[in-house]
C-alpha cells in the first residue's frame, strides 16, 4: 500500500459486519479527504487552506445522550449516574445491527489509528465514518501508524460514526435520535445522529479513563503538558476560561499535548496525535501557535467567513460559541515527538476565582491536591458562555467530570499515591480576581501569572516565606520575583476586610456543599483537607 489511501469494492470490512457497503475508502491521505469533502459539497477551503465544515444540528457534545452498556464487566465498576447513563446490552446489539444496515449500499471511510504515545499502553483503533471530514478529524486527533504498521494492522477498538443515522428511542432505547454509546466488553463505540466530531475523540478518552486506572495503574488526565529545556515535565489542569491552553503554550518549553495524557510509573504521555482547539476570538496575537496551525489539512468546524471572502471571522458565534479547529500535533513547531515526557516535577491546577478569595498561587499538600482535584473548581464569568452575566460557581470533578467512567475518588487516590511517591509539587493557580470579587477587584495580570509559573518551575518559590489563608488553609508565598507582594495574600489585598471574610466563608461553604456527593467514597485524608466553615448561631 502506498502513502495515499485506496478505494476498494471488496468485502475487506466484512468482519465488521459491513459486507454490503458500495465502496470502502481505506486510510485516505488528508488531501484526498479534503477533495472528497469539497466534491460532495460538504465543505469549502478557507483562505489559509484549512477545510471548513458545519457539523449540523449538534455543535457540541450531548452529555445526556452518552451511554455505557451495562454488563457483567461494568455493572459494579462504572460510576453510574448523570455522567454515565446505563444502556441495555440487548438494546445495544439491536442498535448496532441497525447501524450496520444503515451503511449498506453506502460509501464508507475507514481510518486505522491508535491512542497512547507510550507503546506499552497503545490501543489500536479502527474508525469507520460516513463522511470524509469525520475521517479527517480522526486522522488529525489520533496517532497515525506508519505505512508498514498499517499493512498488518489489527484493531482492538472499533468506532462506527454515522451522523445521518437517527435512532428511534422507542426501538433503540436512546433518549432521542442522537447517541454515543460505549460497550467496554465488545470494545465498540457507536455514534449516530450527530456530526459533532468531538464525540469521536471523547469516546476514546472515556475508554482510556476506564482501562488505564482500572487495569494498568495509569492515571488518565484531562490536562495539557509541556517540557522545559532541562527535561522537566509540567502539567496544567483547568476548565474553560482558566487559561490552560494559553499558559501551557510556552515558546521556551516543548509541548507534549494540549488535552489528554496518562501518567504511568515512568512517564507522562499524550493520548492523541493532534489538537482540538477552540477558535472563538482567536488571533495571531493571542494564540500564535494555534493560529498558525490553521492550514491545509486542518479542519475548521462551524465558523463563519467575512462576507464575500473565505477569510474566517473568529469573532462570529452565529452558529455556536464552540467553534473549533483540529490539526495534527506536528503543525505546532515545538511539539515533542514522540509525545512522551518524564514524571512531572510540577502540576498546576488553574482556576479563575471570580470571588477574589484564593491566592494567585498556593502550594498544596497531597491531601489538599486530592481534595481540589476532586472539586475541580472555577467560576464562569461574563463572556465565557452565553447568558452568563454574573460569576457562576462551577465544579467539575478531576477537571473533566463528564469523561469519568469510574468514581472521582479512584482517580484522586491514584493521584495522591503518585504525588507522594515522586515528591511532585502541586500548585493552585488563581487566574481570576484579587482585591475583591468580580466587579470590585481586578483580574490578575497575565504577566504576573506567567511570572508565578516561572518562579514555581525554576524553584524560586522554594526559597521564600509562606503564609496560610483562613478557611481554605492554603499555603501561599509572601514574595515572588516580578509580582507585587500586596496581591499574594488575598485578605490583605481587599480594602473591605469584612467583605472578604463573608465572601471567603461563602466560597468555602460552596466547596463543602459540592463535595457532599463524593464524601461517602473519600478516605479520611481527603476529607480532612476540606475548607473550614464557621457556623454562626
Amino acid at each position: 500500500m502506498n502513502e495515499l489511501g485506496i478505494k476498494s469494492k471488496n468485502s475487506s470490512v466484512a468482519d465488521l459486519g459491513l459486507a454490503n457497503v458500495s465502496m470502502v475508502y481505506w486510510n485516505m491521505h488528508p488531501s484526498e479527504l479534503v477533495e472528497e469533502t469539497i466534491v460532495r459539497g460538504e465543505g469549502v477551503l478557507a483562505d489559509t487552506g484549512a477545510l471548513a465544515i458545519d457539523t449540523g444540528e449538534f455543535t457540541g457534545r450531548s452529555p445526556k445522550d452518552k451511554f455505557v452498556v451495562v454488563d457483567a464487566n461494568t455493572k459494579d465498576s462504572v460510576w453510574w449516574g448523570d455522567v454515565n447513563n446505563p444502556f441495555d446490552e440487548a438494546k445495544f446489539d439491536i442498535l448496532h445491527n441497525r447501524m450496520l444496515a444503515y451503511f449498506s449500499g453506502k460509501e464508507v471511510f475507514v481510518r486505522d489509528s491508535y491512542a497512547c504515545a507510550d507503546p506499552k499502553y497503545r490501543i489500536n483503533i479502527r474508525v469507520v465514518t460516513e463522511t470524509p471530514w469525520s475521517n479527517l478529524f480522526a486522522n488529525n486527533l489520533f496517532l497515525r501508524p506508519t505505512v508498514a504498521e498499517i499493512e498488518n494492522f489489527q484493531h482492538e477498538w472499533l468506532i462506527l460514526n454515522a451522523p445521518g443515522f437517527k435512532a428511534d428511542p422507542k426501538i433503540d432505547g436512546t433518549r432521542q435520535h442522537n447517541f454515543a454509546i460505549i460497550n467496554f466488553t465488545k470494545k465498540t463505540i457507536l455514534i449516530g445522529g450527530t456530526g459533532y466530531t468531538g464525540e469521536i475523540k471523547k469516546g476514546i478518552f472515556a475508554v482510556l479513563n476506564y482501562i488505564l486506572p482500572h487495569e494498568k495503574g495509569v492515571l488518565p488526565m484531562h490536562c495539557s503538558a509541556n517540557i522545559g529545556k532541562d527535561g522537566d515535565t509540567a502539567i496544567f489542569f483547568g476548565l474553560s476560561g482558566t487559561g490552560k491552553t494559553t499558559l501551557s503554550a510556552d515558546p521556551a518549553r516543548k509541548l507534549i499535548g494540549d488535552d489528554e495524557h496518562g501518567w504511568s510509573e515512568t512517564s507522562v504521555f499524550n493520548f492523541e496525535g493532534g489538537c482540538y482547539a477552540k477558535c472563538v476570538d482567536l488571533s495571531a496575537e493571542k494564540e500564535p501557535q494555534i493560529f498558525n496551525a490553521i492550514k491545509f489539512g486542518s479542519l475548521l468546524e462551524n465558523i463563519d467567513f467575512y462576507e464575500g471572502t473565505t477569510t474566517v471571522d473568529y469573532s462570529s458565534i452565529s452558529k455556536t460559541e464552540n467553534t473549533r479547529v483540529s490539526y495534527p500535533s506536528h503543525y505546532i513547531d515545538n511539539a515533542v515527538t514522540p509525545a512522551i515526557g518524564d514524571i512531572p516535577k510540577n502540576i498546576f491546577f488553574l482556576t479563575c476565582d471570580a470571588f477574589g478569595v484564593l491566592p494567585p498561587i498556593s502550594k498544596l499538600t497531597p491531601a489538599q491536591a486530592m481534595y481540589h482535584f476532586i472539586s475541580g473548581y472555577t467560576a464562569k464569568v461574563a463572556g465565557t458562555e452565553m447568558g452568563i452575566t454574573e460569576p457562576t460557581l462551577t465544579f467539575s470533578a478531576c477537571f473533566g467530570k463528564v469523561f469519568l467512567p469510574l468514581h472521582p475518588t479512584k482517580y484522586a487516590e491514584l493521584l495522591g499515591e503518585k504525588l507522594k511517591k515522586h515528591q511532585v509539587n502541586v500548585w493552585l493557580l488563581n487566574t481570576g480576581w484579587v482585591g475583591g470579587k468580580y466587579g470590585v477587584g481586578s483580574r490578575i495580570k497575565l504577566s504576573y501569572t506567567r511570572s508565578l509559573i516561572t518562579a514555581a518551575l525554576n524553584g524560586d518559590l522554594d526559597k521564600v516565606e509562606y503564609g496560610t489563608t483562613p478557611y481554605f488553609k492554603l499555603n501561599f508565598p509572601k514574595a515572588c520575583p516580578n509580582v507585587p507582594t500586596e496581591i499574594l495574600e488575598p485578605k490583605n489585598a481587599w480594602a473591605d476586610k469584612g467583605a472578604f471574610e463573608q465572601t471567603a466563608q461563602s466560597l468555602a461553604a460552596s466547596f463543602v456543599k459540592n463535595f457532599e456527593q463524593y464524601a461517602s467514597a473519600a478516605n479520611a485524608e481527603i476529607l480532612a483537607a476540606a475548607p473550614r466553615v464557621e457556623v454562626t448561631v
